[in-house]
């Protein structure tokens, strides 16, 4: 299997398992990967997924050139349909998984690699770790998201500066900017995802399910609208066991 799970308790480790390609994203990949989040969502046990890759020299270090160039090579349409919907709906599942998903990243994130981090709603980084968007380099803007998410995370001059240049960043960088979460020692890397895990998953989970799909998907729209949003993902919840929890908890606790 192209991607190796390990679930123990509430936690799913989720790994990219091509060590010796730099765990490029081939298509078998990249389906595995949808597969076992279907998986995940569907399982009530898995509260947070943790996406990181074999070996200790990359994450991911984006699309496997040799699967990319076939599709391009069979003109736009091949290439709009095995590239950029394969690309988005991966990096589109990621950003819209109704569970946290927290990337630990062990090398480097270059290309699609990079984008699913974007996609993430949070993720630490080894202090080795590098990013880059080196697709220019190809000849072609990223096609998983990363032209659109990227400068709307960390702002659009220092998004076009890797987008343009293909230049790679170090993990403290990506960590100025809003890419990473947190840089830590490699030797910590999942010790960290985990206690960052642990910290959301205390919480119940049709709330940390709304916080999420208040902030995805009220990010990009006018603030009349994203304030819809935030209403209608707190409605959903009053009637919700975790919201009575809590409440009798604090009142309890303050009575």
């Amino acid at each position: 299997m192209s991607v190796r799970r390990d679930h123990q308790g509430d936690l799913l480790t989720l790994t990219l398992d091509r060590a010796a390609k730099l765990n490029a994203l081939d298509y078998p990949m990249i389906d595995a990967l949808l597969a076992e989040l279907d998986r995940a969502e569907a399982d009530d046990s898995v509260r947070a997924v943790i996406l990181t890759g074999a070996g200790g020299r990359a994450f991911s270090a984006g699309a496997d050139i040799p699967s990319l160039a076939a599709s391009i090579a069979g003109g736009p349409e091949r290439a709009l349909r095995e590239i950029v919907r394969r690309g988005h709906g991966l990096t589109r599942r990621v950003e819209e998984f109704p569970k946290p998903v927290i990337v630990a990243v062990n090398g480097l994130a270059y290309g699609g690699g990079c984008e699913i981090v974007e996609a993430a709603p949070l993720a630490v980084a080894a202090e080795h770790a590098r990013f880059a968007k080196p697709e220019i380099t190809l000849g072609f803007p990223p096609p998983f998201g990363g032209s659109q998410r990227l400068p709307r995370h960390v702002g659009r001059k220092r998004a076009l500066e890797m987008i343009l240049t293909g230049d790679p960043i170090p993990a403290a960088r990506a960590a100025e900017i809003g890419l990473v979460n947190a840089v830590v020692p490699a030797a910590d890397l999942l010790g960290a995802a985990r206690a960052l895990a642990a910290r959301v998953v205390r919480h119940a989970p049709t709330a940390v399910t709304a916080c999420l799909r208040a902030v995805t998907r009220g990010l990009n729209l006018p603030i009349d609208e994203a304030l819809a949003v935030e209403a209608a993902s707190f409605a959903a919840t009053v009637p919700t066991e975790g919201v009575r929890t809590g409440l009798d908890r604090f009142l309890h606790r303050n009575g």
